[in-house]
């Protein structure tokens, strides 16, 4: 077993997919949202990373590959429940979440059952580009929880009257509630939209490899 740059990288981003979800036990929101946002987007930075210097360095282990697509699929896992969690729990993240996730174990048990002969489901492009769109899509996604957070501390105070006052622009907008509802509005709708394409080409990808494992899965003629 090799421990090289590559492969540190890809065990840091490991560990710090369960402390996406530690964060919002220790801290309170908007800061839970806001460590879990800076945390998931340089673990995700660290995806690129790991795999560009394993390539240029030419370091690519069978640790490393191992360990990559596990760290992907827990960093996406756990940041979809704590998501999911504190969306109240609303079918529009709840079902494109599910197809990702029921895709993630069905893959990976596929890879399990096939054993030495898992390398006919290599990681395709259109896989990376699913990837891509999952971990955008979760970055906005907290985001959103940042702005609805500052909004309701900016708004503490005000009765429902004055809300909709400086709302509709009859009173003055001194703690900028409308950009950051805008903001939160844009996040929220965003957010949803690429994770709805993730769940597209996650689906896509499932088949495709359900598709390449179907002649391993046959029982042998007697």
């Amino acid at each position: 077993m090799t421990l090289t740059m590559p492969n540190v990288l890809t065990i840091v981003r490991l560990l710090a997919a369960p402390m996406v979800a530690v964060m919002f036990l220790y801290f309170t929101r908007p800061y839970a949202d806001w460590f879990a946002l800076v945390l998931f987007v340089l673990a995700a930075i660290t995806d690129w990373f790991d795999g560009y210097l394993a390539r240029a360095w030419k370091q690519e282990t069978k640790l490393g590959a191992m360990l990559d697509p596990i760290a992907d699929k827990a960093m996406v896992v756990i940041a979809l429940m704590v998501i999911i969690g504190f969306s109240s729990w609303s079918p529009w993240l709840v079902l494109p979440a599910t197809v990702i996730l029921f895709r993630e174990v069905f893959v990976s048990g596929l890879r399990e059952f096939l054993g030495d002969t898992a390398g006919t489901l290599k990681v395709t492009k259109l896989a990376k580009w699913k990837t891509t769109f999952q971990m955008v899509a979760i970055a906005v996604l907290f985001s959103q929880g940042v702005f609805e957070h500052y909004l309701g501390m900016s708004a503490y105070g005000m009765d429902q009257t004055m809300v909709n006052a400086i709302f509709e622009g009859t009173e003055p907008d001194l703690q900028g509630l409308r950009w950051k509802h805008a903001a939160m509005e844009w996040a929220g709708s965003t957010g949803h939209v690429l994770l709805w394409v993730a769940a597209g080409l996650t689906l896509i990808t499932g088949v495709d490899y359900l598709r390449k494992a179907m002649p391993h899965l046959k029982d042998d003629e007697k």
